[in-house]
């Protein structure tokens, strides 16, 4: 006999789903997690779980809400807690990598859906993520010239492009080595390069 299930409220329980989708995306791809994994997961029956989420689709689909949300909360906290803009953008650099140590399914699930070829909901709200992380690094950018503190022909467009591939390359070779952790030890040399190419030269 199976032990009763505790009842949550359905925003806890969905919240619940969720943590779980992407605990799971550390270790599978997320096609192949299947309903049957997430009710698992949680202690749900495949019907229980259908009754918080419609489909697979659907967690994905919160779970990328989720993601989009706190990422750009830590990252734009990162950035009003420094005292300059080449400051803000190291904390943002930080933030983002502590993040990934933090949730290593999230990358999965983002580098997964990148590859679809279809324009599916979820790549839309990848793409959204993507682009209010680059509004915030330009802002930075462009207030660093402003500053003096970088080179005053810097292209922003492409110093932006260059800062999320330097972090994106971070994550690629942690997840190659299947040591997550390593980032916090290559970022700051890998970050310290990158300062070396936007900062104003004596």
């Amino acid at each position: 006999m199976q032990p009763a299930v505790t009842r949550l409220p359905t925003e806890a329980r969905q919240a619940e789903i969720v943590a779980a989708a992407l605990h799971l995306a550390q270790d599978s791809s997320p096609a192949a997690i299947t309903t049957t994994d997430l009710a698992n997961a949680v202690g749900l029956s495949q019907g229980a779980l259908f009754k918080h989420f419609p489909s697979k689709e659907a967690v994905w689909l919160a779970a990328m809400a989720w993601v989009a949300e706190h990422l750009l909360r830590s990252l734009h906290l990162a950035a009003q807690q420094a005292s300059s803009p080449l400051a803000a953008l190291r904390n943002v650099f930080d933030a983002h990598v502590n993040f990934v140590v933090a949730y290593p399914g999230v990358p999965r699930v983002i580098f997964h859906e990148l590859q679809q070829a279809v324009d599916s909901p979820l790549k839309q709200q990848v793409r959204g993520l993507m682009q209010g992380y680059r509004q915030l690094l330009l802002g930075l950018l462009e207030s660093a010239v402003q500053r003096g503190d970088a080179a005053p022909d810097l292209d922003a467009p492409a110093a932006a492009t260059l800062f999320v591939g330097i972090v994106q390359g971070l994550v690629m070779q942690s997840m190659l080595s299947g040591q997550i952790s390593s980032m916090n030890t290559e970022a700051p040399r890998v970050f310290q390069l990158y300062l070396c190419g936007i900062r104003k030269t004596p």
